[in-house]
């Protein structure tokens, strides 16, 4: 093992001699208050008003519920927290969801806020809650629905309904793959919300609080005429001793924990995967305070990761892989919270054939070895330009893309700076299905960058111009350049894509060694078995 010698290695002395250090802190702390902004705005809820009335009427909020069903100390990693930020949907989603610890299981915990809108499901939190049933299943966490909803949010159904019934079907397939699922109704349940408790294999009702009914009184009159009340149709109390639907009825909330508590602690649960290989295993030699001042104020600026591996990798140990070859990407071995780690890490932002190839090898040996792999991305794509297609740019970034997309062991993967291009695909962006992927406050990502993609749209217009036969309106240009560059800008912001969950949360870089370490421990939950096979490598 290398012990990594990050420069400047430690102290304020070194720090402050350094502008650019002192810049980077200054721009990712600007990043980090923005951060804590929408965090308050979802903590908050539905704001002050519902807030209050709902524990008036001696009910716990979601974040209060988790804490009591999680054991004493224990994390919780909290999953798309600002899901719907500049969206016109509350920030969060109207839902909470994360990771915590339940009788010594590691649960997937999804908890509705019935202080917006009373729980009701919206787009947002239908995304938000269908990213917590897919972590589930691919992790084998079992999973705990703490529900308190209105159903439908009934404005946007047109475009929740059809979508929505899969959330029922994950649960169901999450029982057939022998992970379980337990409910705890708080109070409504009604319509889809109803089918959560339905289709789960452990379900908690409340006594005189939860109702749970596909349709509630007024609609039943105004389908069959029928006149009913809610506790008949659909309390706890009946659904404990006539429909059977309640498993066990609750005194209270808190007693409706405790028996949640109690299902997880009969499940006999045993993860699947090995163990960490140290049991205390070394910290960082370096201050992960440090972490704020490695990450480019100027996102054209590359910087070296192995900087931030030196303060996140157990006793800063790195082993790495072909150092002298393809050098914009750092590959190697290292330990995590005591579970081995691959690592693929940019260097200096473009991606060429070398790198590609690097990575192509790398990963195959990753597989082989059944060993989970990291993906730092910091990258504005493939090289592009005549001498690097051909020598076949196109191909190798190929074959590692083929790769990635083929690899069997988990994928972790956390943007610190630019994802760009194909870069995100072969740095295992969202849509190659990393188990988690995180992104630091001032990370972009985008097709391309905001100067280049309005460039590319202006040298496109001033050729369709010039084929006409037409004078070029350079004034209409600059205009449409700047607003062009305006929206990517504002579009490939973390916040912003974190509002519309390409990222399972935007993570203080301080917190980055913590957030791994939770999510590898949560992966071990399942088998951790690399590829038998490989697509076609055209070489």
């Amino acid at each position: 093992m290398t012990v990594l010698r990050a420069a400047p290695v430690t102290g304020d002395a070194n720090r402050a001699a350094s502008p650019a250090r002192d810049a980077n802190r200054a721009a990712m702390l600007e990043r980090l208050a923005e951060l804590d902004t929408a965090l308050d705005q979802a903590r908050a809820g539905g704001g002050e008003k519902y807030v209050t009335r709902h524990h008036d009427r001696g009910k716990l909020l979601p974040r209060e519920r988790i804490e009591l069903l999680l054991d004493r100390d224990a994390p919780f990693l909290e999953l798309s927290p600002v899901a719907g930020w500049g969206t016109d949907f509350p920030v969060g989603g109207s839902v909470v969801t994360g990771i915590g610890v339940v009788e010594g299981v590691e649960c997937l915990i999804v908890a509705n806020d019935p202080t917006v809108r009373g729980g009701a499901v919206n787009p947002i939190s239908l995304a938000k809650t269908r990213r917590a049933g897919e972590i589930a299943y691919a992790n084998r966490l079992p999973m705990v629905n703490l529900v308190e909803s209105a159903g439908a949010d009934l404005p946007s159904q047109a475009d929740i309904f059809i979508p929505g019934g899969r959330v029922f079907r994950d649960l169901t397939r999450l029982s057939a793959a022998r992970i379980p699922t337990v409910s705890v109704v708080f109070g409504n349940a009604t319509a889809g919300g109803a089918y959560v408790p339905g289709m789960s294999d452990f379900t908690i009702m409340i006594r005189d609080r939860a109702k749970v009914f596909l349709a509630g009184p007024p609609l039943v009159k105004m389908a069959t005429g029928e006149v009913t009340d809610d506790e008949s149709l659909g309390g706890a109390a009946m659904h404990a001793t006539r429909s059977g639907l309640a498993d066990f009825l609750a005194e209270d909330e808190r007693d409706g924990i405790r028996l949640a508590r109690q299902c997880v602690r009969r499940l006999n649960w045993r993860k699947q995967g090995p163990p960490p290989r140290t049991a205390e295993p070394a910290p960082p030699a370096y201050d992960p305070e440090e972490l704020l001042d490695i990450a480019s104020a100027d996102l054209k600026v590359p910087f070296d990761p192995r900087e931030v591996l030196a303060r996140v990798l157990d006793g800063s140990e790195f082993d790495e892989f072909k150092p002298a070859y393809g050098t914009a990407l750092v590959t190697g071995w290292g330990e995590l919270h005591g579970w081995p780690v691959g690592v693929l890490a940019n260097a200096r932002g473009v991606l060429f054939s070398a790198e590609a190839q690097k990575a192509a090898q790398f990963i195959q040996l990753a597989n082989a070895a059944d060993t989970p792999l990291i993906f730092l991305q910091n990258t504005t794509g493939y090289m592009v330009g005549t001498e690097y297609e051909q020598r076949g740019i196109i191909k190798h970034g190929a074959l590692m893309i083929n790769a990635v997309s083929n690899s069997t062991v988990p994928h972790l993967t956390v943007n610190l700076g630019a994802s760009y291009g194909a870069g995100n695909y072969g740095m295992c962006g969202r849509a190659y299905e990393p188990r988690f992927l995180f992104t630091w406050p001032n990370a972009k990502s985008a097709v391309m960058g905001p100067a280049q993609l309005a460039g590319t749209l202006s040298i496109v217009a001033r050729q369709a111009a010039q084929a006409r036969g037409r004078e070029y309106d350079e004034e209409s240009d600059a205009a449409m350049r700047a607003m062009v560059e305006q929206q990517i800008e504002s579009q490939s912001g973390a916040l912003f894509l974190s509002g519309r969950l390409y990222d399972d949360g935007v993570i203080d870089p301080r917190d980055t060694r913590t957030v791994l370490g939770l999510c590898l421990s949560a992966i071990h939950n399942a088998p951790v078995r690399g590829a038998e096979a490989f697509g076609v490598f055209r070489h």
